[in-house]
């Protein structure tokens, strides 16, 4: 049976409409042996992010960015948890590190080894926008809203679109406020599969 979770939880139909991993990120998670349960999670947060890449190529179209980069993040953002694994359950930053290292060894580019490393470092200096979405998708899949996150987005949206801040954060909220109403379906999907193998 544990040779049927890790596919389903990565690619299978299940009852919420996710997208499934893309093949590169599931082969690569396939090979480290990964737990069903981070599966789950990255699914979830790599859909998440498709929905944020997606209103804002629809919205905000005069805001250049990477989609394909920001997707392979959110789908990859916890791969670190591959070797920790005990940062499946309680909190830690040792995955951090981990992941982005793992991912340089697979012959995955810096730019994109790079989320493994910023999703939770997502307030210093120099951190890209990609980077910051691949943060916001982390929190949103599981309707954590994160008011100084969300400001930083806002900040960028308005320095390019030339809108006022205010406009970009009432179309920001209005999105997120759509992703987290299905929170408790994401956190039912990752919940249904096991940490360990």
């Amino acid at each position: 049976m544990a040779n049927t979770l890790l596919p389903r939880a990565m690619s299978g139909t299940v009852d919420l409409p996710l997208s499934p991993l893309p093949e590169r990120v599931a082969g690569l998670l396939s090979e480290l042996g990964s737990p069903p349960r981070l599966a789950a999670h990255l699914r979830a947060v790599h859909d998440v992010a498709r929905q944020l890449v997606d209103w804002m190529q629809q919205c905000c179209p005069a805001v250049i960015f990477d989609r394909e980069a920001v997707l392979f993040g959110a789908a990859t953002h916890d791969i670190g948890k591959t070797v920790h694994l005990e940062e499946l359950s309680r909190p830690g930053s040792a995955h951090e590190e981990a992941g982005q290292a793992l991912l340089l060894s697979h012959g995955i580019s810096p730019e994109l080894a790079r989320f493994a490393a910023t999703h939770a470092s997502w307030a210093e200096a120099g951190v890209g926008f990609e980077d910051l979405l691949v943060s916001l998708a982390d929190k949103i899949w599981k309707n954590k809203r994160v008011p100084e996150l969300e400001d930083l987005v806002v900040a960028q949206l308005a320095r390019v679109t030339g809108r006022a801040a205010w406009e970009e954060f009432i179309a920001l909220d209005e999105i997120l406020a759509r992703i987290g109403d299905v929170a408790d379906e994401r956190l039912a999907f990752q919940a249904s599969f096991p940490i360990h193998n």
